[in-house]
């Protein structure tokens, strides 16, 4: 067995790690860099912005420009719980917090927005990158609004499907915080509110007592119906007669009872000889 020759080890040693010092170096001496589609780019020199990069092929200086990329496309921030399925690019929690009237809700929500390319610079120099982004201004503004607008809100109205107000309004307030740092809001959506076990409880009691309610009252209201169809027959009825009455001839009612008669004459018990019913006179 040949000996270890000890100095080739140290040699291929120090190149190991001569290489690994300089491979990020050796990344940046690059004349060239390409920015794909939905993408833009910012050049900065000695730390500085330099420009703003469309899709494309581009030059730059190696060792003293760097480029980072931002994505220009839709991109999609939402709070919901871990376990959800979504295709959103940046996740967050639910929004606690509460309504008008005290009660504790939920708010699962999605934002959509997009970076503006003319405004990318100035979203570099003041904000920063894309997660910084998130964490900057829709992740802080969102929640904000959301926590604040949802408290002018009685929680029947969220539960009962006054939401579509309250999503318009935190859509407004939030789309004119996002133009005031170069973004621009494309959707805000409620998904979801939910609220405590105790309150849905006690809704959905109040639901079935009402229910039972307006049972109660249509059946009255049919009682009611049915006892006035019986009057104004009556009525009808009575009217009727009362016309009868009043447009046959006395005579002819007599004649009447003549021709129906049967030829006995009724007699008076305690009298000795019967009397007629009719006046022949």
């Amino acid at each position: 067995m040949q000996p270890i020759d000890v100095s080739k080890v140290r040699k291929w040693i120090f190149l190991i790690v001569v290489l690994v010092l300089l491979l990020p170096l050796l990344s940046k001496i690059s004349f060239f860099y390409t920015v794909g589609y939905g993408k833009a780019a910012i050049v900065s020199r000695f730390g500085k912005i330099d420009r703003v990069s469309a899709p494309g092929l581009h030059f730059k200086m190696p060792l003293f420009e760097d480029v980072e990329l931002y994505s220009t496309q839709k991109i999609v921030y939402e709070t919901s719980e871990h376990n959800d399925s979504s295709n959103a690019d940046y996740k967050d929690t639910p929004v606690d917090t509460s309504t008008e009237d005290g009660q504790q809700v939920s708010v699962r929500y999605t934002v959509r927005f997009q970076v503006s390319p003319k405004k990318l610079d100035w979203i570099a120099q003041n904000i920063g990158r894309e997660n910084q982004i998130i964490e900057r201004i829709i992740k802080a503004e969102s929640r904000s609004v959301v926590r604040n607008l949802a408290r002018k809100y009685r929680a029947q109205d969220l539960y009962t499907g006054n939401i579509f107000d309250f999503q318009k309004d935190v859509q407004a307030s939030l789309s004119a915080s996002l133009v005031n740092n170069g973004l621009q809001l494309d959707e805000f959506l409620v998904r979801q509110v939910t609220f405590s076990p105790e309150y849905v409880n006690a809704v959905e009691q109040k639901q079935i007592e009402n229910e039972k309610v307006k049972a109660e009252e249509y059946k009255a209201e049919q009682e009611k119906f049915i006892k006035q169809q019986k009057i104004t027959r009556a009525e009808g009825e009575s009217a009727a007669q009362e016309i009868l009455r009043k447009t046959i001839d006395p005579l002819v009612l007599q004649k009447m009872a003549i021709e129906k008669w049967d030829g006995k004459l009724p007699t008076y018990f305690g009298g000795s000889s019967p009397l007629p019913f009719v006046n022949i006179k």
